[in-house]
């Protein structure tokens, strides 16, 4: 027997947690010098750099200007929504584990604040997530275990809320807004409050004016453009099993037409693609640099480089690339913010969050810079307040950030200033969330993304057929076959086909799988049933002539 044997497992644990606490300190960026007397908040975010700089200056003069001192603002920038999520969860899972955190949820005496004060940024799917998948502690006499969310309550009040948002029964609020707030609901006596939007994200197409024109198509005004045949091999996608907001792009395109139109248009765009990028940056760039003539984006990353190749005097319909709200069908996200748990300055945090909800903070997003030429200047222009003392300048000062506020107030009183002349709250599609969301990185990775050489050469022969005029009846067949699904096999050997009704059922053995380890062979088959039926169509497909 080896003495050693139970020390060398305890130190690699420690190892194990050393390393996850110091991840912050590797992803921490250089520190800008701060202002005389400034005081320090840590900001953990996806969001680039402009957004960061415009932040970071206009809450510092704000808060000079509110409280008497700057703030200096230390941001974290670790990657992308997905990947925050998984480094707060795990960095949590720690300080619970070690007793850093307590089963209150408070810090423990004596012991040092986590790195983090708030998390900026990311779609609302992973702000809900650190609510509900944080760390839980078995404590002795407890039923069961304890849950320690990772972001806490804000606790503001209903006059206020109602002032940042409108009442609770506005339309937006009930569909066409994805309106995850968490406000509470009064019938649950639900405190929430766990994250708050700050702005709007749309999702939309991308395109190249300049590729499709040489490809003979229009400008593309729906998803289901981005299935035309023609576009084989042109259309720029992003992995949803890595990016939180191409996820919900997909998902918006589910619930705006329904689970059977829904993944037909997503099974074709997905044939027609030439790749799936591990970001949803790389989209759009790629689109500009005419490597593909249509992509899934975020709004703002759309617009943005849109304006990035104007020429002097040039409008935005001018610009060889262009950005599509498609109308009705968009789902509207809100952009949100949580306070996380036991950081160092929770004080000046709740600040920030404010600021973020402020007619100031919320001109940041879509008003113009003070340079930008436009039909009511720049953004430099001074507001008066009721006739009192001059307001500070409203917008931005370096970059214009395209995004869309979230208060209504500023569509109804300020829309000349702003860039983008759009209205969220009337393009959004009235689809409600079917909670499908979880369908969509397993499928896509199986029918698609882990045998894109397999699907795009069965998607190609079927094309070929029908342009020399095939037998229809034939065609339809293949067709049949290329939209197949499998059938689900639960624990217990009962075969579910994958549909709508069945999905619920479904989506708990998924859970279940999880946690009993057969979730790989689940996919596995998948995957398989999904190979053989591109195969068959392509060896099938030269004896159908």
């Amino acid at each position: 027997m080896n003495p050693a044997g139970g020390v060398i497992p305890k130190v690699l644990i420690l190892m194990a947690f050393a390393v996850i606490l110091g991840v912050p300190w590797v992803f921490r960026p250089e520190e800008a010098s701060a202002p005389a007397g400034a005081q320090r908040l840590v900001i953990l975010t996806p969001h680039n750099e402009p957004i960061r700089y415009e932040y970071g200056r206009a809450f510092s003069e704000w808060h000079a200007r509110t409280h008497g001192k700057p703030v200096l603002i230390d941001w974290r920038v670790p990657g992308g929504s997905s990947e925050i999520k998984k480094l707060l969860i795990a960095q949590y899972t720690a300080a619970v584990e070690t007793g850093r955190i307590l089963p209150s949820g408070e810090l423990a005496p004596g012991a040092e604040p986590m790195p983090y004060d708030l998390l900026f940024g990311g779609g609302s799917f992973e702000h809900n997530e650190l609510k509900t998948k944080g760390p839980t502690i078995t404590v002795a006499g407890a039923e069961k275990p304890i849950a320690v969310p990772i972001s806490i309550p804000l606790g503001y009040s209903t006059e206020q809320l109602e002032e940042w948002y409108g009442p609770k029964e506005n339309d937006g609020h009930k569909v066409g807004i994805n309106w995850l707030y968490d406000v509470g609901d009064p019938k649950k006596n639900d405190p929430g409050q766990y994250y708050l939007g700050n702005a709007l994200s749309g999702f939309g197409i991308v395109y190249n004016r300049d590729v499709l024109r040489e490809l003979g198509l229009p400008d593309p005004t729906s998803w289901t453009d981005m299935t035309d045949p023609r576009l084989a091999g042109w259309v720029a996608l992003a992995d949803p099993r890595l990016s939180g907001s191409v996820a919900t792009t997909y998902e918006s395109i589910l619930y705006s037409y329904g689970w059977d139109e829904g993944w037909r248009i997503l099974r074709a765009m997905c044939a027609n693609s030439r790749y799936f990028s591990n970001t949803s940056q790389k989209v759009p760039l790629d689109v500009s640099q005419g490597q593909a003539a249509v992509g899934t984006a975020i709004d703002f990353y759309g617009r943005f480089q849109s304006q990035s190749l104007l020429r002097p005097g040039q409008s935005p319909e001018e610009s060889r690339v262009g950005y599509v709200d498609p109308p009705g069908v968009t789902l509207i996200d809100p952009d949100p913010i949580s306070m996380l748990r036991a950081g160092s300055n929770p004080v000046i945090a709740r600040r920030f969050i404010e600021f973020l909800m402020s007619v100031e903070g919320q001109a940041l997003w879509n008003f113009r810079k003070p340079s930008s030429p436009g039909p009511t200047g720049g953004g430099g222009r001074v507001f008066e307040a009721g006739g009192g003392d001059p307001q500070p300048p409203l917008g931005p000062e370096r970059y214009e950030l395209r995004r869309l506020p979230i208060r209504r107030v500023m569509f109804e009183k300020y829309a000349d200033r702003m860039i983008d002349r759009v209205d969220p709250y009337a393009i959004a599609s009235k689809a409600e969330n079917k909670n499908w969301r979880s369908s969509i990185g397993v499928m896509m990775g199986a029918f698609a993304i882990d045998l894109h050489d397999e699907q795009v050469k069965a998607w190609q022969e079927i094309q070929r057929l029908r342009s020399i005029n095939g037998r229809p009846e034939t065609i339809a067949r293949f067709e049949e076959m290329f939209f197949a699904w499998p059938e689900h096999e639960l624990k217990d050997g009962t075969r579910l086909a994958f549909n709508e009704p069945n999905y619920k059922a479904i989506r708990a053995d998924w859970r279940e799988a999880e946690k009993d380890g057969r979730m790989t062979a689940i996919r596995l088959s998948y995957t398989a049933f999904f190979r053989e039926q591109y195969t068959r169509i392509v060896s099938e497909a030269w004896k159908a002539i």
